[in-house]
């Protein structure tokens, strides 16, 4: 089977298809530049809170609610928070194939280094993937261009062990299979809940899928227009 590594480079449609399929592996790098530019990330974060003591959305409140103050006796309470206000999605779940596609594409995304998670964070989304542990996102909900906030809620819930999953074929409390694997429920340290949520992996995922299924009903068309003039000579 295919190994995909990943680092601070982007996937192609072509790795995201695979994976969705589960005909390739997904792997995080374990090159010490990628890593140590991972941790660099998280370490500006904690330097800038340390120094500012104001960043948007660890120290204050979210969109609007920029003018509110977090305490920093609190701050670290807020991405929990705000993974929670967020699970109110509707309508059918995605497809596993459409699922893991989202999860290598958010994956992709924070390898990339600019949102100041840390590398923790990034192995457990990774252990997602490798175990085929499927949060259960449902199709509606997403605000478009603003983000896929209330999808990737789904996510970064089932990171710190809360709803639900598709595992081997049956829907499971996330706390149930995490306990039967021995995985231990992920801390979002003060921005990862932002992190997580604030992207398109979900609009990215599934404009991928769409992608392949449309470069696909090309060839056949092509192939059939072929066998037809053929067959008519």
């Amino acid at each position: 089977m295919n190994i995909i590594i990943c680092n601070d480079c982007c996937l192609t449609i072509r790795d995201i298809d695979l994976l969705s399929r589960q005909e390739a592996n997904l792997v995080l790098s374990d090159g010490v530049s990628f890593r140590e530019k991972i941790e660099k990330g998280a370490e500006l974060l904690d330097e800038m809170l340390q120094q500012d003591g104001y960043i948007y959305g660890v120290t204050t409140g979210y969109g609007d609610s920029v003018t509110r103050n977090v305490p920093l006796e609190l701050v670290k309470e807020l991405p929990l928070h705000l993974t929670r206000f967020h699970g109110c999605g509707m309508g059918e779940v995605l497809s596993p194939a459409q699922t893991r596609a989202v999860l290598a594409v958010r994956l992709a995304s924070l390898c990339r280094g600019a949102s100041g998670v840390t590398l923790k964070l990034l192995k457990q989304l990774e252990t997602l993937i490798r175990l085929d542990i499927l949060p259960l996102i449902p199709s509606e909900g997403s605000v478009g261009a603003s983000g896929d906030l209330t999808p990737l809620s789904y996510v970064a819930a089932v990171i710190v062990g809360e709803r639900s999953v598709l595992y081997r074929g049956v829907r499971r409390s996330t706390a149930e299979v995490f306990k039967e694997l021995g995985i231990t429920p992920y801390t979002l340290e003060p921005k990862e809940g932002l992190a997580l949520m604030n992207g398109t992996s979900v609009m990215t995922a599934l404009a991928s899928e769409v992608y392949c299924r449309a470069e696909y009903l090309v060839a056949l068309s092509s192939r059939l227009t072929a066998m037809t003039s053929l067959a008519l000579r």
